[in-house]
């Protein structure tokens, strides 16, 4: 056997800071096309030491991070970034504006991040304070100048030139504000308050807790939290008639583009949409803003994983004939539906079922916490899905930038949404439900039109859970073109399960485990996996990690790892799972199950061997084996297929099992040691249970690894243990327990046992595990 490669620094990320390929209507806005009106950054200010250093940590510019185009389906040509440094207070929670800004911040890092230069825990009882100037452009004159922030976490309140323009509360939803009365021609000054109480209030908190910014240990699910203002703030001039946003729903049956075009002061205006690929016109279509258009797509090409497919989508706003707007975007043409296919309810991606494999992605990062240093950065993520060979990723309980789902758009990749939690083991109160529900909408409509998101997840596994139902039902009205996943892990830690939506979500450590689809949910694995390995020089604080299996080495986790990808396709995906997330795709903080380590510079697994083990479950899903059937009511003998065994059988000594050489000669004790009639699964009528035949009523069980022949006691446990399931095997089968799936019937030096791929235990071992576990089901010895 090749033995698997040792951790390496990763090479792909590299080939991120090259050109990307981008879609031409994003060519001349990606960057700002107008000069960013950042100041240079005071030689004073520099970051703090992060950490641990990313790939990315030392490239970001101290006075133009991110300067990339903050908002890709809905683009303009002018923009000015305003991220850089800016002036920064700490105040007491119920302050007013401090008289001077005493430190200074990167913006859009947050204040606990050590690319912010403040790397502080930040309380409940402080009040963050920025402040900066800006001039706008003098080619903007007779526009309407926009300031907008792409999130900034949680309660925000913005003054311009001394005067109050808004406040927002929400720490993952974009807002702005038309600042156009409070402009005075020449340096204006923005000042912006932010109170974060982070998991002390009733918010939308996801995974941040109040803690030390430096590592430490403990921490457990939960990391650093991330306050103030943590993506991209920008300026924007707009027609007094404006586009505000596009919503876009692609419809496969009349090979159409839906399209509301929302807009501002568009009062007796027209809204015209044209689809086109690389400058040509494919459909366009004219309507009432606010009102849906139905622009054809001939012939669609689909958006899928494998061939992620953009249409450019160009909107106007029309005063007569006369053009008062214009704005870019893109569409991708897809559908997502539950349907039955082979008599079990599956999702299915255009019409045609494709197994998702993924990993959960909480989006942290230990130089920028919440922020991604750059945006090869944020891209590097999802490319490492892609490298690994996963079709989908489950954000959790986050909500990223705008950008990040371009990438997950360009890249292909189909997104499970998380609605950010509120904090656990609470019942939240009328108005922390309120604004939690308000949040959600808001999030749905900022990113409805990016067609890899293909599900929202409400609620997980009971944080702050109420409604459950209720909400399952509001969302899919108000979102009716994506899946709804009412509660990921309705069977863990006290989740209540509304009951509806279109898929039934487990959670189990470390799995794969038994989701089995119903009459109307799809069965997919919200969470499973957790395989842990520390790399030395790579740990967030060394010795602190967690995992919820610890491997012993690099070569051990990858075969554990292939070998519950080999074991979903083998078992549960025949049994009728259609999903699967793996935790997680890096570390974060103390938890070490990353297949990155939390710095992103070592892959810890085998890319190929992954690679390959996600490429066969999702052609499996595509063509799908006939199942595996054995003869119920008929005595059969299992005879091993290892080369140099093959005159072996299983067979009963004392109650335990054991395999020996059987043949023409042999007794007639050992005959009937060695025969067995196959049984309809105690546990699972799917699988099979197998009665020894010179002990009826005494079955072939596993107990403590080691398989036996024992007397049922009628217990689920003991139906369980003897139920074994049927996977196709080369030159015979394979038999998996139904209770420990993944796990199977093995014999190794005469002795028999529930073994484990990538097990730690000594009849776990890797030399010729696959033919030691396929048996040839033949002729009884004793009929």
């Amino acid at each position: 056997m090749t033995s698997a490669p040792a951790p390496r620094p990763r090479s792909w990320w590299r080939r991120l800071t090259a050109g990307t390929g981008l879609l031409a209507l994003l060519a001349t806005a990606l960057v700002g096309a107008g000069t960013s009106p950042a100041a240079a950054a005071p030689a004073a200010w520099t970051p703090k030491p992060a950490p641990m250093t990313t790939p990315w940590t030392a490239q970001v510019p101290v006075d133009n991070p991110l300067p990339e185009y903050p908002r890709p389906q809905l683009t303009r040509p002018d923009w000015a970034n305003l991220n850089g440094i800016w002036d920064f207070a700490v105040t007491g929670r119920d302050a007013g504006q401090p008289a001077s800004f005493s430190e200074q911040i990167r913006v859009p890092f947050v204040a606990e991040s050590s690319l912010s230069g403040i790397k502080r825990k930040i309380t409940e009882n402080d009040k963050l304070w920025y402040k900066r100037t800006f001039t706008v452009p003098s080619n903007w004159n007779g526009r309407r100048v926009v300031l907008h922030f792409g999130a900034s976490d949680w309660q925000s309140t913005v003054w311009v030139n001394g005067a109050q323009v808004g406040a927002h509360k929400g720490g993952f939803d974009s807002f702005s504000y038309d600042i156009t009365p409070q402009l005075n021609g020449g340096t204006n000054t923005v000042v912006v308050s932010v109170y974060d109480p982070t998991q002390t209030g009733g918010q939308a908190v996801g995974k941040q807790r109040i803690n030390d910014v430096n590592p430490h240990a403990g921490g457990g699910i939960f990391y650093t939290a991330a306050s103030g203002i943590w993506q991209t703030v920008w300026l924007e001039p707009v027609a007094a008639a404006h586009v505000t946003r596009l919503d876009m729903t692609p419809n496969l049956g009349n090979s159409t583009l839906r399209v509301k075009v929302q807009a501002a002061s568009a009062d007796g205006r027209t809204a015209r949409v044209t689809v086109s690929v690389g400058g040509t016109v494919v459909g366009t279509a004219t309507g009432a803003p606010g009102s849906e258009i139905a622009v054809p797509v001939p012939n669609p090409r689909l958006w899928s994983p494998d061939d992620p497919f953009l249409y450019d989508v160009r909107a106007e706003l029309l005063d007569g004939t006369a053009v008062v707007d214009s704005v870019g975007s893109y569409a991708g043409m897809r559908s997502i539906a539950v349907a039955k296919v082979d008599n079990v309810l599956r999702p299915v991606l255009n019409g045609k079922f494709v197994f998702q494999t993924g990993t959960l992605d909480q989006g942290y990062w230990p130089d920028g916490i919440y922020t991604a240093p750059t945006d090869a950065a944020l891209r590097s993520d999802l490319q490492a899905h892609k490298d690994l060979g996963f079709n989908m990723v489950r954000k959790h309980i986050k909500v990223e930038p705008q950008r990040w789902f371009y990438w997950a758009d360009k890249l292909g990749l189909l997104v499970w949404q998380d609605m950010p939690a509120m904090d656990t083991g609470k019942t939240p109160d009328g108005a922390a439900r309120t604004q939690w529900e308000a949040e959600y909408h808001a999030i749905i409509d900022q990113h409805r039109s990016s067609p890899s998101v293909v599900m929202w997840v409400n609620q997980n596994e009971g944080w702050g859970q109420y409604d459950q139902a209720r909400i399952a039902d509001e969302v899919k009205a108000y979102d009716p073109s994506r899946l709804v996943n009412n509660m990921s892990g309705v069977n863990c830690c006290g989740s209540v399960d509304g009951g509806n939506g279109d898929v039934v979500d487990h959670h189990i450590y470390v799995g794969p485990g038994n989701t089995a689809p119903t009459a109307t949910r799809a069965a997919v694995l919200g969470e499973f996996g957790g395989l842990g390995h520390k790399v030395s020089g790579h740990e967030w604080y060394p010795g602190g990690g967690f995992s919820y299996e610890d491997q012993a080495s690099i070569a051990a986790l990858n075969n554990r790892f292939v070998g519950l990808l080999d074991a979903i396709r083998i078992g549960q995906l025949p049994a009728g799972l259609s999903a699967s997330v793996y935790t997680e795709i890096t570390d974060v903080e103390n938890e070490a199950n990353g297949l990155l380590t939390y710095d992103r510079q070592v892959v810890k697994v085998d890319t190929a061997r992954v690679k390959a083990a996600n490429q066969a479950l999702i052609q499996a899903s595509k063509t799908p084996a006939p199942p595996v059937t054995l003869p119920t009511g008929q005595y059969k003998s299992l005879r091993v297929t290892t080369p140099g065994h093959t005159n072996k059988y299983l067979r009963h000594s004392e109650a335990l099992a054991y395999t020996a050489i059987v043949d023409s000669g042999s007794s007639a004790l050992l005959k009937n040691d060695a025969t067995w009639k196959v049984v309809t699964g105690l546990a699972n009528s799917n699988c099979y249970s197998f009665e020894s035949r010179n002990y009826p009523g005494e079955y072939l069980r596993h107990r403590d690894f080691r398989v036996r022949r024992d007397a049922s006691d009628g217990s689920a446990l003991f139906k369980a243990d003897a139920t074994w399931c049927a996977v196709a095997g080369s030159g015979g089968v394979r038999l998996s327990s139904a209770n420990l799936p993944g796990s199977y019937l093995r014999h190794i030096d005469s002795e028999v046992w529930l073994a484990t791929p990538g097990g730690g235990h000594a009849w776990d071992n890797a030399a010729t595990f696959t033919e030691d576990t396929t048996w040839a089901v033949e002729a009884p010895w004793a009929p």
